[in-house]
């Protein structure tokens, strides 16, 4: 039986059925797609997190409105963001995007998803993993397919990854009571000497906050400033560490997605729509092995191929990352009030919305599940190795 409730103390009894034909390590965007992938498979799918579905947000929950719609998750949308502002020490300058932004109240947005499922779910916390034995505080569970998409700890990795020295930044945002229309980003020095600032509205909620480059830099005081600059309190306070380079997509047998793989768009720090993009591909490998159309191990390395396919834009979004904090800010200014051409914003942000684009997660795009950014479109040859 399925067990929804956060399980606490002597409550954590041992899993039951602790045997499954896959087993997904994480319940939130990454997880949540994989075994959304999976419904109707016929396959005995175990989802298990150490929260329960949607209790615990750490972002500011904003993803590109194309994906949303074409994953059904519109209910959860409780603002439509069409523009972008962006703030220097020099100006400011304002973009009408080719798309909208969309802020969502996450728990609805995890329970659209795992309504979408039929796996079961379970209360764990993961600590590691032997072979096909993956060990939990409620017992070693077994599966002969495994994802991590536990986020930045990769835990089932056989290497460590930890900050400062991993490749981490590192964002801290507050939650008050507010508004306002448009995705607000400054990029000061004074506020934070290598990173940014936003406010993203949500339907009488504002997620302010600052995110870091540079995982040895302090973020609170930053935050607690910048939303003293808005005139709102700084309450209700989450943060996270978000990676800023690929990585290893599938390694001993384990197949990673989401923030365990890197997968969180560098420069932007965005990851919700590259989890439910990677995701999907990672559940259209699984679906082949269950069907008997693809090994385990061909299915590792199509996938792998597919999230290395990335490597080129990932790369350059990097390269932009680690440029931006030296560009002088009367330049970075100027080069973002040129952007204010509407072709030009048009071509970048289409271009990226296109490195993860929301066509793939339409069925119709399925067929072989590696063939580039979507089943059947234009291959990616993958620029370098992975760490």
């Amino acid at each position: 039986m399925t067990r929804r409730a956060t399980l606490r103390g002597p409550e954590r009894t041992e899993i039951e059925n602790r045997s499954a034909d896959v087993l997904v390590c994480g319940a939130s965007f990454a997880g949540l797609a994989v075994a959304r992938e999976l419904a109707g498979s016929g396959a005995d799918v175990l989802l298990i997190d150490r929260y329960e579905i949607g209790e615990r947000q750490t972002s500011a929950c904003a993803a590109p409105l194309p994906w949303l719609e074409a994953l059904g998750l519109t209910a959860a949308v409780r603002q439509e963001i069409p523009c972008m502002s962006f703030h220097t020490p020099h100006g400011s300058v304002r973009y009408r995007l080719p798309w909208s932004w969309a802020a969502f109240d996450y728990r609805k947005l995890c329970e659209l998803l795992f309504a979408a499922c039929d796996a079961r779910f379970e209360i764990a916390k993961v600590a590691g993993r032997r072979g096909e034995v993956v060990r939990t505080d409620r017992g070693e569970l077994h599966a002969p397919l495994v994802v991590d998409a536990l986020g930045w700890r990769r835990v089932l990795a056989r290497e460590g990854h930890q900050p400062p020295e991993a490749p981490l930044s590192r964002g801290l945002e507050v939650h008050p009571d507010g508004g306002g229309d448009d995705l607000d980003v400054w990029i000061e020095r004074s506020l934070v000497r290598s990173g940014y600032g936003w406010s993203v509205p949500a339907g009488g909620e504002q997620r302010v906050g600052v995110g870091s480059y540079e995982p040895r830099d302090h973020v609170k005081e930053p935050t607690v400033a910048l939303a003293g600059r808005l005139g709102r309190p700084a309450v209700r306070y989450q943060g996270n560490w978000f990676p800023h380079r690929l990585r290893r997509a599938a390694q001993d047998g384990v197949f990673f997605v989401g923030d365990s793989a890197g997968h969180c768009f560098p420069l932007s720090g965005e990851g919700i729509r590259t989890a439910l993009y990677f995701g999907i591909a990672c559940g259209r490998e699984l679906e082949a092995v269950l069907a008997g159309t693809r090994s385990r191990d061909d299915a590792l390395r199509s996938y792998a191929a597919f999230s290395a396919g990335h490597a080129r834009a990932f790369g350059l979004a990097l390269r932009l990352q680690r440029l931006l904090p030296k560009v002088p800010p009367r330049l970075l200014s100027a080069g973002l009030k040129a952007f204010e051409n509407g072709p030009l914003v048009r071509r970048s942000f289409s271009w990226y919305l296109d490195q993860a684009p929301p066509g793939y997660a339409s069925r119709l795009n399925e067929g072989a599940p590696y063939a580039g950014t979507a089943a059947g479109a234009q291959s990616r040859t993958p620029s370098h190795s992975l760490p």
